[in-house]
């Protein structure tokens, strides 16, 4: 037990870390390489916060077990909405001004109405895997179209974008970085499942709720140091950009992920009590942060509204 909790906390510090090497080298290279700072932005490091749910989820599903799939990819999206952003918010009150996060908000509800469509009866196909993947694919398209076509090439959220991408990394150092990640991002997924199943089973704890707590509120740290560095250096919409991000990708390649590898039964909880969670999480988000009460800003009362929120779901999770 002591070891497989240190194997754990290792295993997360690697994946957290891969990933962020990942994404440093792929969009050092990316820029070299011509492809425009805004579609490297708004893809590959949008993309990059996701990288460690997609890497557990598939070692998850590899393993058989597509609970701790699904829970992971549900778990990180209530996680990155009640933990993450209102931790962020108790930092600074958060000022929502990007045209694109405008455009991102609504999208992600309706990609959230889809996920509990998908699971409503309680299964996991590889055909609705092959469904999430084009969705994926299709909103990837979304976003390089969105960088062709802005309209507001000063959109706060595209500049703080801009600023995460290295300008003077050397290719080689670019290419070498992209391999580390692409080596150490599986090693490390595979070394936290299995740790995670075998704390899971020592305390009797069910391969959904694994997925739901322990590794979701692990995998969604990169989102939070992002989301608290952003709020720290002003750049809010970075902050709720990276949750709203994450979110979308969670469902669309997480989730497909798990159903292309292992499809399956999962656990009725999902579809009767988690996915309602996280619906509830997004619609919440989506008040706050649009301009229906008046303003712009989630404050910190309504940050501390989610932080409640996220602390009853723990409770309810393991009662």
């Amino acid at each position: 037990m002591l070891s497989a909790s240190i194997i754990l906390i290792l295993s997360f510090a690697v994946l957290v870390w891969s990933a962020d090497k990942f994404v440093y080298g792929a969009s050092g290279l990316a820029r070299n390489l011509g492809v425009s700072p805004m579609i490297i932005g708004l893809t590959i490091v949008a993309m990059g916060s996701s990288a460690p749910e997609i890497m557990v989820s598939a070692n998850a599903a590899l393993n058989g077990a597509t609970d701790t799939s699904v829970g992971n990819a549900l778990g990180s999206n209530i996680t990155n909405i009640l933990l993450v952003l209102g931790i962020t918010t108790m930092v600074r009150p958060l000022t929502v001004s990007s045209t694109t996060l405008y455009r991102e908000m609504p999208i992600l509800l309706g990609f959230t109405l889809l996920a509990w469509y998908i699971l409503s009866d309680n299964v996991l196909s590889f055909n609705e895997g092959i469904g999430l993947l084009v969705g994926f694919f299709m909103f990837i398209g979304f976003l390089i179209f969105l960088a062709n076509h802005t309209k507001n090439p000063n959109d706060p959220l595209l500049a703080d974008n801009d600023d995460e991408i290295p300008s003077d990394l050397p290719t080689l150092y670019a290419v070498l970085w992209v391999i580390a990640g692409l080596i150490m991002l599986p090693l490390s997924s595979h070394f936290l499942v299995d740790s995670a199943v075998i704390i899971a089973q020592f305390f009797g704890i069910s391969d959904l709720v694994i997925g739901l707590t322990i590794i979701a509120i692990g995998t969604s740290l990169p989102e939070l140091a992002a989301s608290v560095a952003g709020v720290l250096k002003g750049e809010d919409d970075m902050a709720i950009g990276n949750v709203i991000g994450s979110n979308i990708f969670n469902i669309l390649a997480v989730l497909s992920v798990g159903a292309l590898i292992h499809p399956s039964e999962i656990d009725p909880n999902a579809a009767s009590r988690d996915i309602f969670v996280m619906i509830g999480a997004t619609v919440a988000l989506l008040f706050m942060a649009m301009n229906f009460k008046g303003t712009r800003r989630i404050n910190r009362v309504e940050g501390g509204l989610l932080l409640v929120g996220f602390v009853a779901y723990q409770i309810v999770l393991f009662s």
